[in-house]
């Protein structure tokens, strides 16, 4: 999520200490940006996944299938690679292909399948991991487990969710409210952003930030599902207001999860913004949420 502020924690900086880093590598940020970003680079590769998601639902929506796999892929390689600091060794291959899995399932079955490819998956990487002994299936089932929830079976939601009526429009609708959060937040936060709301997770953001999220969301939902799908307009506002809520607390929870690890980044796999599961982490909570959601407000 886009925030204003100084990226680096004050006793950081106050202490001249070394800065977080991405996972795997340290390195500095580029770009003269107040986040400490190269704002024209992340503003270019925003656009480009945004259009590849846009084309894919709009054109061919099989093609989000592709999409999404390759997304839930790198996600679990880039989380591989954050968790590794800690000294864990996920098994890469039954994860890797176990997102495949759970991404084919829940395009083809539905949630019970995604379910079965979730369980089958964890008990690949504990069966992988048991040939080096019962020691490594310990140190590593947690870490595994945190893989295949948090990225592959979050994310398989979107494939659930397109295959419902109106499903491309569904994801759309789920997406830009995702976005009129993370916009309202920031553009809040700048103007009115004075109280903060968790400084020991995230400084930069602010209880008027989260207003503004939560404020664009609902209005901007309250319209768009009135004119796609022909939701109510309170319908359209409860939905924008949950899905902002669940959006910011995704930020919040994978900056908690940053910080223990300590690393800035999941990986400097998209310039401008880190990894791809800095960009998704907003969206990994909302896509399950705008699932149930839909099924109360617009049943397919």
């Amino acid at each position: 999520m886009i925030e204003p502020g100084n990226p680096q924690p004050a006793e950081t900086a106050r202490s001249g200490g070394k800065g977080r880093r991405r996972a795997g590598k340290g390195r500095k940020p580029q770009g003269g940006s107040r986040a400490g970003r190269n704002l024209p680079a992340a503003i270019a590769v925003g656009l480009s996944l945004g259009l590849i998601v846009l084309a894919s639902l709009l054109i061919e929506p099989i093609a989000l299938l592709a999409v999404l796999v390759v997304a839930s892929g790198v996600g679990a390689w880039e989380m591989a690679r954050a968790l590794a600091t800690t000294g864990a060794r996920p098994p890469l291959i039954p994860l890797i292909a176990g997102s495949t899995v759970m991404i084919g399932l829940a395009w083809f079955e539905g949630v019970d399948a995604l379910t079965l490819g979730l369980v089958a998956t964890v008990g690949a990487a504990v069966l992988w991991r048991l040939a080096d002994g019962v020691a490594a299936v310990r140190r590593d089932f947690t870490p595994s487990l945190l893989i295949a929830v948090y990225g592959p079976f979050l994310l398989s939601f979107a494939a659930v969710l397109v295959q419902m009526d109106d499903g491309p429009l569904r994801v759309i609708c789920t997406l830009v409210a995702v976005v009129l959060s993370d916009t309202g937040g920031y553009a809040a936060g700048v103007f009115l952003g004075k109280h903060p709301m968790a400084p020991k997770i995230s400084p930069k953001k602010s209880w008027e930030g989260f207003a503004g999220s939560v404020t664009a969301a609902a209005i901007g939902s309250g319209a768009l599902l009135f004119f796609l799908l022909d939701v109510p307009v309170y319908g359209g506002l409860l939905f924008g207001a949950v899905i902002s809520v669940v959006a910011v607390l995704g930020d919040l929870a994978e900056s908690m999860l940053k910080r223990d690890l300590g690393v800035k980044d999941m990986s400097n796999l998209l310039p401008g913004h880190g990894g791809l599961m800095d960009r998704l982490d907003s969206i990994l909570f909302a896509v399950p949420t705008a699932y149930l959601l839909f099924a109360i407000i617009a049943p397919s």
